[in-house]
Order: structure tokens, then sequence, then C-alpha cells
């Protein structure tokens, strides 16, 4: 029987001619550790071959295919290799090829799921069912004609019982593939990840280059007068090219939506960059990161100055990870609001463009961290006890609300008021998960009570501007009291 193995980086590894029961499921299915065959061949149905896993649009390893070769000659098999590296995708395709397929397995994965709740469901009803003959806490009357029969509801409540939790773990299981599936091309295309595999690809290029001209790189040489060797620092050198286009491009596109690239020339001995949430006073500056206080220091601190530190020890921060920069001076200013924190995330996020949500979907409002008062204003509860609230309608929509700036551990004797705007778009800048951070949120209120003595203005230093600018809000600084209506007699 003859068999070809093809190779190519288009198409990957595989082995066609085979059929069933002819003796090579056992040589292609047992690793040979001497020539490296140590990824076992699978059989595709759709090909209607076997094939070698993780092979596409990689350089393959001749010896090992020869070896293999060998060994199925051994069992009687005529065996040709053909391999043509010259074949191949560029990394554009390569790359929308596998999002296709990681959409795909995220649908199939989601249908896996939902037949397992689907089942789950089923059998915990099958189980209630039964178990209703006992809901008045009948038990087994032992050597009566009922006992045989109770005793067979019990083993089948029990066994559909374990049976919906085995589906409940198997759903659970699924919903969180279809969930890492379905982020696939966002995690691939995060920026600051994009950034550190950028930074490793250049120097890959860098080695090829250095390869291609005779001279060591990475501690190796490698003999350019080898025809093969230097094809295949060619093609090497092709794929670098593209693949750097490719994420690069990707990073323009993340910074027209708003993110930051962070280098050198944006930072100063003496400044601050915030970086995990915490602001750290700039050591040094150097080519790739910045000299930090070792983060040691930052345990239960917001700011970490240049002194001061129990930790005397530095650290780096790369460029990829910092979120924020202040000045010196910007650091002794009083803060303003505590919404700073966000004015680094929005930067480095591109917007986020969701249905217009409620209030009541603040993602802080649920907490039970925070003041009462604040909760019932998240929630839109404005009204005094014992009052209710407005209907809700189009005229109430359009009535005036305050927005406010609420702190988790900060009790204050007058409320923080940012801006006076409708309900209706009072509701949709409090419901934006950017308008809230781990320590502050933004509530709104239809009845703040009097300025100066229940409220006062804070500045505004801009921060959620990108949220008002995609919500369409011109926010104004004046407010004036809505009249009440008459107490009910």
């Amino acid at each position: 029987m003859s068999l070809e193995i093809k190779h190519s980086r288009r198409e990957g590894t595989l082995i066609e001619g085979t059929s069933r029961n002819d003796g090579s499921k056992e040589v292609l299915r047992t690793r040979h550790y001497a020539s490296g065959y140590t990824t076992l061949a699978k059989w595709s149905r759709n090909l209607g071959c076997w094939y070698l896993p993780y092979s596409r649009d990689k350089r393959t390893s001749r010896p090992m295919l020869e070896a293999l070769a060998e060994r199925l000659r051994a069992e009687g098999f005529e065996v040709t290799v053909t391999i043509d590296e010259t074949d191949r995708r560029t990394f554009a395709e390569a790359e929308q090829d596998r999002v296709e397929r990681a959409e795909d397995r995220a649908e199939r994965f989601g249908q896996y799921a939902d037949n397992a709740a689907t089942r789950s469901e089923s059998a915990w009803k099958r189980s209630h069912e039964i178990s209703e003959r006992f809901h008045m806490g009948q038990p087994i009357l032992v050597g009566h004609h009922s006992e045989r029969g109770a005793r067979r509801d019990h083993e089948r409540m029990d066994t559909a019982m374990r049976t919906s939790i085995g589906e409940r773990e198997k759903a659970g299981y699924w919903a969180d593939r279809e969930k890492a599936a379905a982020g696939y091309e966002a995690f691939r295309k995060n920026p600051g990840r994009t950034l550190r595999r950028i930074d490793k690809l250049n120097a890959e290029l860098r080695a090829v280059e250095k390869w291609q001209r005779g001279e060591s790189a990475c501690g190796q040489f490698r003999n350019i007068d080898n025809p093969d060797i230097r094809q295949e620092l060619e093609l090497r050198h092709q794929e670098l090219t593209e693949e750097i286009a490719y994420w690069q491009d990707v990073i323009k596109e993340a910074e027209a939506q708003g993110f930051k690239v962070w280098s050198r020339a944006d930072f100063q001995r003496g400044d601050y960059v915030r970086a995990r949430g915490t602001w750290y006073a700039v050591l040094r500056v150097n080519p790739k990161s910045v000299t930090v206080p070792h983060i040691f220091n930052s345990t239960g601190r917001n700011v970490v100055h240049a002194e001061g530190n129990h930790y005397q020890g530095t650290t780096t921060v790369p460029y990829d990870n910092v979120t924020g920069r202040k000045s010196a001076a910007e650091m002794q200013q009083p803060p303003q609001v505590e919404a700073d924190e966000h004015q680094e995330q929005a930067e480095q996020s591109p917007p986020i463009e969701e249905p217009e949500p409620a209030a009541e979907t603040s993602p802080m409002s649920h907490s039970s961290q925070w003041p009462a008062e604040v909760r019932r204003w998240a929630h839109g509860h404005h009204a005094p006890e014992g009052k209710p609230t407005p209907a809700e309608g189009a005229n109430w929509q359009e009535g005036m609300a305050l927005v406010l700036i609420a702190s988790k551990n900060t009790r204050r004797s007058r409320k923080r008021a940012l801006w006076a705007m409708t309900r209706r778009e009072a509701q949709a800048v409090c419901g934006d998960p950017r308008t809230s951070g781990r320590s502050y949120m933004l509530t709104w209120t239809e009845r703040p009570g009097t300025e100066g003595a229940d409220w006062e203005w804070v500045p505004d230093n801009g921060s959620h501007a990108p949220v008002l600018s995609d919500l369409g809000i011109t926010p104004r600084r004046a407010w004036t009291a809505a009249p009440q209506a008459p107490a009910a007699a």
C-alpha cells in the first residue's frame, strides 16, 4: 500500500492513503522520541486522512518525517515524503482563520452548555416529582407492602439528583469554554499584550537579520552556505515582517480609540506613574521602563513617594503596564474628585458600546460597603421614606436631576455635585460602567436639598468627558429646584 506524507505551511502535515485496520494507526499513534515524533497524529473526519496537530503555518522537521516514513516502510508500506515550505498563508489570513474558528467553537460550546443545562433541569424536575409523595415527611414503612416501592423511589430520586448535579457542572464547564473562545480575539488584540508581542517579534527579526549576514545571534550561528537554511531564513524574515506589520496596525486602531502608547519621552525623574492601581514616584527613566520604589511599599497606599518607604529597594514598570502619568506639581494639588483613576482607564480602554442602562445597573449600587443613603441614590430611591417615588414616564424622564459623586470610605457633611441634567441623561451616565471605580461612584438625585447646606458644587476635572461625549450629553452647572407637589391632605 502506498502512503504519502505531505507538508506545507498552508495545510500542515498530512498522511494520506491509509485505510482502516491496515496497521498504520499503530505507527502513527506511537511516540518515537529518538526522531522527535512526540506529537501523535490524529484522524480528521473532515479531511479524511491523518494529520499532525499544530503543524500549520510552521516549518516542519524533515528528519522527523523521514524517520516516520522509515518506520512505516518497516511495516510494509510504500511511503513518499513531500515537503513544500513555500506554500503558505499570509499572517492576516491565518489570524482571521483562527478568529473564525474561535467563533465557531464559542457557538458550539454554547450549545453544549445549553443542552447540559436543559438535561440538569429535566433531571432535577424528575427528582422533585418523585419526592412529592414524601413531601409530608412520610418515612419508609419497614415490613409494609410499600417498602420496596419507597426504597426504589429513593434510589430514583438520588440518581436523578446526582445526574442533575453532574449535568449542571458540565453546563458550567462548557459555559466557561464558550466564554474563553468568545474572548479569543479580544485577548489576542489586547494593546498591552500586543506591545509585548511586538517587542518579542522585533528581537527575533533582528536575530534573523544577523544570521542572514553571517553573524552570531542568540548564541548561535547559521550556515548560510546551505541553500535550505538560507531559504528558511528568508521565509522566516517574510513571516516576521508580515506579523509585525499586522500587530502594529492593531495598535494604531487601539490608539484611534483612545489607547495611549507610553514611551521614554513621556516621563522625567520626579514624575508619578500609575501602574496596577497605584501611583509611584519615578526614580529613573529607562528605554523600556521606569524605575519606581519597590512594589511592597504600595500595600495599603494609593501613592508611593520617593522617600519615607519601609522597603528601600526598587522595581521597574514596563511602559506597556503604565495606565497614567502626573507631574509632581499635579500630585501636590488637593484632590478634586476621587475619579482620577477612571481618567487613565478611559484612555487605555476603547469606548464600550452598550445599550443605555438604567441607574439601577450601576456596578457599585448593590455593594453593602456603601452608605445606605448612597445605595438609595444609586437605585433611584430619592424620595423621603413614606412617600412614593414619581411614576415613570416621558414627562418624569425629562425632569431635572443632580449628578453626585460618592466615596466608599468617606462621609461628608455635604453631598458633592458635578452636573445638572435630565433624569434620563443622569440614568445613562450613572449606569455607564466607566463612571465607577474602586473607591467612588456617580449617583443622581432629584431632591438634593438646599445648595450650600446639603450639597455643594465640586470642580469637574474632565475625566468623564469621553462618557458624556459618547452619550451625547451636555451637562449644566446650575441647579433650579423643581417645584414640590403639595402634600396630601
